[in-house]
């Protein structure tokens, strides 16, 4: 059995995930009723200054012990309530899904939330994760409905428009899925064809470039709605990273991921604009895991070798 093929079906994932609202290593913690109705964040005013999306705020001084979050701090507010909740994704293989064994989330995501979670308490089982698309995850953070969005999200400066992001955690890049007898190889190959892609994603804005404008782009609210549509012969492809792409096709022996990334997508974990302590706070955390080897662990754990570097932290961002 292969690495990614550690994340089970997608098909029965995905059935496990519909109506879940949100989830916890307590499983009393938060009730189904939770989730939220996909919605799409306002979009920055003006033009959006020139910016490094990699760049975050680097940490401040010692970071305070387990229990002890300074007063007055985000992350004193967090410890009190007695949980972190996460924003998170219910159906990525590989990076967040219900294991249907343990009924449980599991992925490269969770364990950083695990770990920023290990950070504040002591202990990694004090999250909340709440399953929301990926429409969903700004409105959330900007709504303070979570702490936190560990969901394979892309840093760019569009998004620091609305959001902190922490610093970059891990690096992919977007690539397309197809059928394994298609003459597709590149994505030029998709002109005059359907290709889908998820809401407010990265990807979905690829596909609105003039530059594809002869591709017929198909948005729905979550990438593994795209798998849907591709495996019921609705489109001819999907447009994703190759994270989410890689894990789809191990598990359909029909589906293949084809041509050279188009693009590179770092990814942040994600915070409210006025949590810039929480985002030093995290940061932190993230510095940690590239020197003790948590961050590599973690890596192993759930994706194919050899382990790269971690990405390395890029300070020099202004405070606000």
């Amino acid at each position: 059995m292969t690495t990614w093929r550690r994340a089970g079906a997608l098909l029965i994932s995905v059935a496990l995930v519909v109506g879940l609202a949100a989830c916890s290593d307590d499983p009393a913690a938060e009730e189904p009723g939770a989730a939220s109705t996909t919605t799409t964040a306002p979009a920055p005013s003006g033009p959006v200054p020139e910016c490094d999306p990699v760049a975050s705020y680097a940490p401040e001084g010692p970071r305070p012990a387990p229990g002890q979050m300074p007063a007055g701090s985000t992350m004193r507010e967090i410890q009190e309530r007695g949980r972190l909740i996460v924003a998170v994704s219910g159906d990525l293989p590989l990076f967040g899904s219900l294991n249907p064994a343990t009924n449980q989330l599991e992925g490269f995501d969770i364990d950083m939330a695990k770990a920023v979670a290990r950070a504040i308490f002591g202990e990694d089982g004090r999250v909340t994760y709440k399953v929301v698309s990926f429409a969903q995850r700004i409105p959330d953070l900007q709504a303070r409905t979570v702490d936190m969005v560990a969901d394979i999200m892309t840093m760019n400066c569009a998004r620091w428009e609305l959001i902190n992001f922490s610093t970059e955690y891990f690096t992919a890049g977007q690539q397309i899925l197809v059928g394994a007898d298609s003459d597709v190889t590149t994505i030029d190959d998709l002109a005059g064809r359907k290709a889908c892609a998820a809401d407010r994603s990265t990807s979905a804005d690829l596909l609105a470039e003039d530059e594809y404008r002869e591709i017929e782009a198909v948005i729905v609210p979550n990438v593994s709605d795209c798998m849907v549509e591709f495996q019921s012969g609705t489109v001819d492809a999907i447009v994703g990273d190759n994270t989410v792409l890689e894990g789809f096709a191990d598990q359909d022996p029909y589906a293949r991921v084809v041509g050279d990334a188009l693009t590179t997508e770092p990814y942040g974990l994600g915070f409210n604009r006025e949590d810039v302590d929480l985002t030093r706070f995290v940061n932190s955390v993230l510095e940690e895991m590239r020197q003790d080897g948590e961050w590599a662990e973690i890596y192993a754990r759930w994706l194919p070798p050899p382990v790269p570097a971690p990405p390395p932290a890029v300070y020099g961002r202004a405070l606000p």
